[in-house]
């Protein structure tokens, strides 16, 4: 039976620990050598698992020089655990913010019978209103608001037909002129009636 090739964190793990127990630099060249060697690491795979140990910071590198001391992991640890104490801190100190806030408006918002009266009168206007839009609703195009945009929108097509008209007219009357064809020639042409012109 052939034996279990290292996964992929395995390679990290070794590769790592290359660096940890000799505390020196090396090329890339260097660790594809002594990556099989060493920790049974195939060379080939070396480049991309070091790649992956530099991206997480665990692994220091400068141009072609790469390496990596036990200190600077605890380091790291040690500044991610400041930055949560950090941000527990901020958070505690914005929920404690929010607390007094909280108490504050409660104080102010003592439980009496006319606040409580009040509150109720509050919910029953506010199912009201709803009803009533409910019901504004259903007459739909009898809304006044919609009414009033359907006005403006007939008299925008309106105006647009009459502009059109009249620019037809005055193209039509400069074809003829400058053609001269006849205008119930053109007329019958375009398959266009004597009435296209009565809007108003």
């Amino acid at each position: 039976m052939a034996p279990r090739g290292l996964s992929a964190e395995e390679k990290r793990v070794k590769l790592l620990e290359i660096f940890h127990e000799t505390k020196d630099f090396y090329q890339l060249k260097e660790l594809e050598k002594l990556g099989p060697k060493m920790k049974g690491i195939v060379s080939q795979s070396v480049k991309e698992v070091l790649q992956s140990l530099v991206d997480d910071g665990l692994v220091q590198a400068d141009k072609i020089v790469f390496w990596s001391f036990p200190s600077q992991q605890g380091a790291m640890i040690q500044a991610r655990v400041s930055n949560a104490k950090g941000t527990k801190a901020s958070h505690q100190a914005q929920l404690l913010e929010i607390q007094q806030v909280i108490d504050k408006e409660k104080s102010i918002r003592v439980e009496s019978e006319q606040r409580t009266a009040a509150l109720a009168k509050l919910q029953s206007l506010k199912k009201e209103l709803a009803k009533l839009d409910d019901e504004l609703g259903a007459y739909g195009s009898s809304d006044p608001v919609k009414l009033e945009e359907t006005k403006r929108a007939i008299t925008l097509g309106k105006e647009a037909a009459i502009r059109w008209t009249e620019n037809y007219s005055m193209l039509f009357s400069y074809f003829t002129r400058r053609n001269d064809v006849p205008a119930e020639d053109l007329r019958k042409y375009l398959g266009v009636g004597d009435e296209y012109e009565d809007i108003c």
